[in-house]
């Protein structure tokens, strides 16, 4: 018990910390001129407010300890991107392409979109959302507005700015383990599958190379198999979360890490890393001692969302979900500040987002 402790206490200690500088004002300007955020509904900031989707969180208990109450994130608080935006200094969080207007893209734009996918295809049955494709050419919408109000060439400032990208859950949970759905698991293996998303993933990502991307944090796959809703869909057959996806996971991270060593290498001035969510979630300071195997809001059983105007626990600081899918502000925080700030080598590699902002 007293190793639990000792986890906790530090689990804490980082919480309040990082709390204390959200959303506080911050001295002096941030550490990089602009921050663009590609991903699905762990950065979502609202994009699917407006859209004919399932994937919907623009309603209470969403956002009960978020500061503008419920956005259209898909937790209890801030998402793990406002508080990587917050530690890069941005006294703002950073709007969503849905409604940022003016000036406010200068410093960057949000484009996530809860049940988006790499695949066009992944997250259908959720109706509408924003796959990668159509967030690169939302990015390039902005990308023109941002030269009518700069004018002239944009490259400079563009090649200065942090993007983080986080993309891939929704082809595994919203895809491939949808059999009944998609034919992606009887045409392909768990590693033909990997193949083919890490080839299309690597043009997405060489677009946004392209548009002007210099420094890229690419997100990796976390443990989709102890997400709630998937080992209440599956079972766990005695293990601890549902195997066969959190294997699937793995396979591909096992290609996305050398696609991000491959860039670094062949592309003019590329500064991509890797921030290694499987390992974040599985060494060092993590979850234990919190409650994994609940969920803080009484969620839909077919959706796994939240219910509506429903009670959320009091006690959300331990826990690690909030609905059937998505961790708690709790989590969010602890992944954001190894994502910015690595605790340990095998949290980001070649380096850290606070290092990425540096170079």
């Amino acid at each position: 018990m007293a190793f639990l402790d000792h986890e906790r206490a530090w689990r804490v200690a980082s919480v309040l910390f990082l709390v204390s500088l959200w959303p506080s004002s911050v001295l002096g300007a941030p550490q990089v001129p602009c921050y663009f955020i590609f991903g699905d509904s762990l950065a979502d900031a609202g994009n699917n407010n407006n859209l004919l989707a399932l994937a919907k969180s623009n309603y209470p208990p969403y956002g009960v300890d978020f500061p503008d109450g419920f956005t259209g994130r898909f937790t209890n608080g801030p998402t793990s991107v406002d508080i990587i935006a917050q530690l890069l200094g941005f006294a703002k969080y950073i709007p969503p392409f849905a409604t940022a207007r003016g000036n406010d893209i200068l410093q960057g734009v949000n484009y996530a979109s809860g049940a988006a996918g790499i695949r066009s295809d992944s997250g259908q049955q959720q109706g509408e959302r924003i796959s990668l494709d159509r967030q690169l050419g939302n990015h390039l919408i902005t990308v023109s507005h941002v030269r009518e109000i700069l004018g002239g060439n944009v490259s400079a400032y563009l090649n200065t700015c942090i993007y983080t990208v986080g993309m891939g859950s929704n082809d595994y949970i919203n895809n491939y383990f949808m059999p009944d759905i998609y034919p992606t698991s009887r045409i392909y293996t768990p590693e033909q599958y990997a193949d083919v998303l890490i080839k299309q993933y690597r043009q997405q990502l060489k677009t946004l190379y392209l548009y002007g991307a210099r420094k890229v944090a690419v997100i990796g796959l976390g443990l989709l198999g102890c997400i709630p809703a998937e080992i209440s869909r599956f079972g766990t057959n005695g293990s601890a979360c549902v195997d066969k996806i959190n294997n699937a996971a793995i396979l591909f991270n096992n290609q996305l890490q050398p696609l991000v060593n491959e860039f670094n290498s062949n592309l003019s001035d590329a500064k991509f890393t890797y921030i290694n969510s499987f390992a974040i979630s599985t060494t060092g300071p993590g979850t234990e001692g919190l409650i994994s195997n609940a969920t803080c809001c009484p969620v839909h059983k077919e959706l796994g969302t939240c219910v509506p105007f429903e009670t959320p626990c009091s006690n959300r600081t331990m826990y690690v979900f909030f609905d059937a899918f998505h961790p708690t502000t709790t989590v969010n925080l602890g992944f954001a500040a190894r994502a910015y700030n690595a605790l340990l080598p095998s949290d980001a590699s070649p380096y850290d987002i606070r290092n990425l902002a540096m170079i």
